[in-house]
């Protein structure tokens, strides 16, 4: 019996692969919205991130998110994203 391939992505702050369940992505709509994805599955272009703080203030810092999504984040959205990020039950995401 074959083994299931699990995806693996780059967290954009640690920059650790990681089975893509473990991971959030962060989506630009292609209205242009960026938000969390906690599916995986909306429509946009994502990028993916550890469900930590500390991640995303690295990635913040270094203006990863902001390449990876093409489009320049405005801070409240960032505060938005750590809000969303900080909500989420420690280590997992929801289904």
């Amino acid at each position: 019996m074959q083994q299931k391939k699990i995806p693996v992505r780059h967290c954009l702050g640690c920059n650790e692969g990681k089975p893509k369940r473990e991971l959030v992505r962060v989506v630009r709509s292609p209205q242009g919205e960026i938000s969390l994805d906690s599916r995986g599955k909306m429509p946009g272009r994502g990028a993916y991130i550890c469900p930590k703080v500390e991640c995303l203030t690295k990635a913040r810092k270094a203006k990863r998110l902001e390449r990876a999504l093409d489009r320049e984040i405005p801070p409240e959205i960032y505060a938005q994203l750590e809000e969303q990020i900080a909500a989420l039950p420690s280590g997992e995401r929801e289904e």
